[in-house]
């Protein structure tokens, strides 16, 4: 990261969120008097996985960008729990980033992977305060939890030792995910905020199918579900010029704007 931001002018500002129970690292840039779009990244991930998105000078200029690490992952922590795997809690841990929204407007909530079903409890918890949610790549169908050769290894006590905190995290949420999806399924009916789905039909780690579970699941009549036929998992690198739109359409219509030509962020750090 050092290396990365040695020679730009504009570098993330991190800090911890502290209270009795929690500590809460988020990096952020661009005025706090903006309103604030919050990301959430997946498992494992890091703060530092929107990186494109907190760099792009557009996004810059019109929003205060909040990148955060989610408990158990970087310097997220909640006191004497190793690992998080309740995706209410993990919302709930988030809460107090609202307090740091200086601007008028309410908050824009991204969640990638992982991040996008706690990113949706996250809203339905605070959704007077919440402009838009945006669930990318979203692993949201408890029935389509996929699961692979290696898996189980990542279970061995013994492989553990050898392995990033991170990548431990993000086991144990993987062996509970979809238990903790199933608690979710009633908040879907209840999301009344603009929603927007998008999902990649070459994704190997979000079955393409969790867009429909989506559509089936998510009874307001101001969401949108967008199906890229050929993109993978990480929408947020490949799709950066869409991504950049959509956030901020509303300027742009103002300026007669119909699409923004950015090349896509180099290299990627986790979901």
């Amino acid at each position: 990261m050092r290396k990365h931001y040695a020679l730009k002018k504009v570098k993330p500002k991190e800090q911890l969120i502290q209270n009795d129970t929690l500590s809460l690292c988020i990096a952020s840039v661009g005025a706090d008097t903006l309103p604030m779009l919050l990301l959430i990244h997946g498992a494992p991930g890091s703060l530092w996985g929107y990186m494109n998105l907190m760099d792009d000078e557009d996004l810059q200029k019109h929003f205060h960008i909040v990148s955060v690490d989610r408990v158990g992952y970087g310097k997220s922590r909640l006191k004497k729990r190793r690992h998080v795997t309740s995706i209410a809690t993990q919302a709930n841990a988030l809460l107090p980033v609202f307090d740091l929204n200086k601007s008028k407007e309410k908050v824009t909530v991204l969640g990638r992977s992982y991040g996008a079903p706690i990113a949706a409890k996250l809203v339905s918890m605070v959704q007077d305060k919440v402009k838009e949610l945006i669930m990318v790549s979203p692993v949201i169908d408890p029935e389509k939890e996929r699961f692979y050769w290696f898996s189980k290894w990542g279970k061995n006590a013994f492989i553990q030792l050898f392995l990033p905190g991170e990548f431990n995290t993000a086991t144990a949420e993987k062996y509970s995910h979809s238990d903790e999806l199933k608690k979710l399924i009633p908040i879907w009916q209840s999301l009344h905020v603009p929603t927007t789905v998008i999902q990649g039909g070459n994704d190997w780690i979000a079955d393409p199918t969790n867009i429909d579970f989506a559509k089936k699941h998510i009874q307001s009549k101001r969401a949108q579900y967008i199906f890229l036929y050929n993109a993978g998992h990480m929408i947020t690198y490949t799709h950066l010029s869409m991504i950049k739109e959509m956030l901020l359409k509303s300027l742009m219509f103002q300026d007669k704007v119909t699409s923004i030509d950015m090349a896509s962020g180099a290299g990627e750090l986790g979901n």
